[in-house]
């Protein structure tokens, strides 16, 4: 019903960049929401951004804010997630996730019940 499929993952030095990309298709109704968050071994999942589509409003972790940037382009069903100043401890799996409510969104992994596959970020 809903597909999430995430790319743009990688290798990179601190201080470097990378964008995430998360491509949607929803079968018969719009996705309001969707985030990203990020898992590293022996730590809990982490909300790290996510944007209502509807209406562009961007929520931030305050460990990411001023260094990630969420953005949607609507034509291509795709939201990214622009990560700069990249640090050691961004290194996680990254996901993208949807949160159907109708007029909701933020950070609370609880409220997003699908998910893609994960893309790895590897900062050293």
């Amino acid at each position: 019903h809903v597909q999430l499929v995430e790319s743009g993952g990688g290798s990179v030095q601190a201080g470097g960049s990378l964008r995430l990309a998360c491509v949607a298709s929803v079968d018969a109704y719009r996705v309001n929401c969707i985030g990203w968050f990020r898992q590293a071994p022996g730590k809990e999942r982490e909300g790290v951004a996510a944007i209502y589509t509807g209406g562009g409003v961007t929520y931030y972790a305050d460990s990411v804010q001023g260094r990630f940037t969420i953005s949607q382009d609507n034509a291509k069903n795709t939201v990214y997630l622009q990560m700069n100043s990249l640090k050691p401890e961004d290194t996680a799996m990254y996901y993208c996730a949807a949160d159907r409510r109708v007029s909701s969104c933020g950070l609370t992994n609880g409220d997003f019940g699908y998910w893609g596959q994960g893309t790895q970020v590897t900062v050293s």
